[in-house]
């Protein structure tokens, strides 16, 4: 798993959209100041940090040469977000680290250097958004619920219930190309309250798909990108 730390207030421009640190494969701890950053970063020693430079207390500067001089946390890579003005855009220079964006932030570019630098494969299955309603079973217990989206490894499931990390769930739904689909699947990741969800939202990954199952859930998503 990588492990990001990134400002508080980065973070919460990067929550309006879905992106790929919000996969099971990478945890992100939001730091509301760059003292904090160290801080977290000496703790855990992270992957990637994405801070900012002019903050209160400690500049970004003074936060890569805590880094960059300490042998135990140098071997990570920062990218630093200035204002986009001559003189911040020279402090980043000379501040080592391994990139800089200005702000107004381009979250897209921001994305790709962050994706570059962790070095995270790409997803091998595309994801269609897809509400519909379904049943499931865990643990003896049945539950309700709808899904948000669908690939052909798994989909995001929100319900009302309680679901843990490795869980083993049977949903049944079915969708437009298909009769009822149901499949043994494992929560892989438990997401909470989602904003403008009802109720907890959990990455759900398919497990052992027969060949008709398969095929039916590939074709619907197959369908919806030409339709995209």
């Amino acid at each position: 798993m990588k492990k990001v730390i990134i400002a508080k207030d980065i973070r919460a421009i990067l929550e309006k959209k879905k992106t790929f640190l919000d996969r099971s494969a990478v945890r992100l701890f939001a730091a509301p100041s760059n003292e904090k950053v160290l801080a977290l970063h000496r703790a855990i020693k992270a992957d990637l940090i994405i801070a900012k430079l002019n903050m209160p207390e400690m500049s970004g500067e003074a936060l890569c040469s805590h880094i960059r001089d300490d042998e135990e946390l140098r071997h990570v890579s920062i990218i630093i977000v200035c204002s986009d003005n001559e003189s911040d855009l020279a402090r980043c220079v000379q501040c080592r680290a391994n990139t800089f964006i200005s702000s107004p932030i381009d979250t897209e570019l921001l994305l790709q250097e962050a994706h570059r630098l962790l070095n995270i494969a790409p997803r091998t299955s595309y994801r269609i958004p897809i509400r519909v309603k379904f049943f499931g079973k865990s643990k003896q217990r049945i539950f309700t619920g709808y899904t948000e989206n669908l690939s052909s490894s798994g989909m995001l499931l929100c319900t009302m219930s309680h679901l843990f990390e490795g869980d083993s769930v049977m949903c049944s739904f079915s969708v437009p190309v298909s009769t009822q689909i149901t499949v043994q699947a494992e929560v892989v990741r438990v997401l909470g309250k989602e904003p403008g969800h009802t109720g907890n939202c959990y990455g759900i990954k398919f497990a052992n798909l027969g060949t008709n199952i398969a095929t039916a859930i590939q074709a619907f998503i197959e369908k919806g990108c030409e339709s995209g």
